[in-house]
């Protein structure tokens, strides 16, 4: 059992401290350096949330195009070797779709607030049914 707070909590508090508390009181390079700060914390909390799923499901998806097995490096390293070798080409949908997901789950954690993204992601999920 986990005491609480748990991470996310800490590093949201830190980072609503810097971006609350701290940085209306700074000024040109320590302001700059404080918001860099709380940006990269909540990196990192999309990181923690993300990564795990987002890892397992580019795995899945590299074993099921490659038809073999390894880490997600191994078998990213694969992949290139297949593509550099004209194995797979773009005209492959499997291919595009997989680098499509992980272009998409990468995107959720590094800028979430991209608007191809935010459009991609609006478009997959079909609207709510109204009865």
């Amino acid at each position: 059992m986990h005491d609480q707070p748990d991470p996310d909590d800490l590093l949201r508090a830190v980072a609503d401290f810097l971006r609350e508390q701290a940085m209306p009181q700074l000024q040109g390079q320590a302001a700059f350096h404080a918001r860099v700060a709380a940006n990269l914390l909540e990196l990192v909390r999309r990181q923690i949330a993300h990564a795990p799923q987002a890892d397992a499901l580019e795995r899945a998806g590299l074993r099921q195009l490659l038809q073999a097995d390894g880490s997600v490096a191994e078998l990213n390293r694969l992949l290139c070797a297949r593509i550099a070798s004209n194995e797979l080409d773009p005209k492959s949908p499997k291919l595009v779709e997989h680098l499509w997901q992980v272009t998409l789950a990468k995107l959720a954690v590094d800028q979430p607030g991209y608007a191809t993204y935010r459009r991609a992601v609006a478009a997959a999920d079909p609207p709510e049914q109204t009865p």
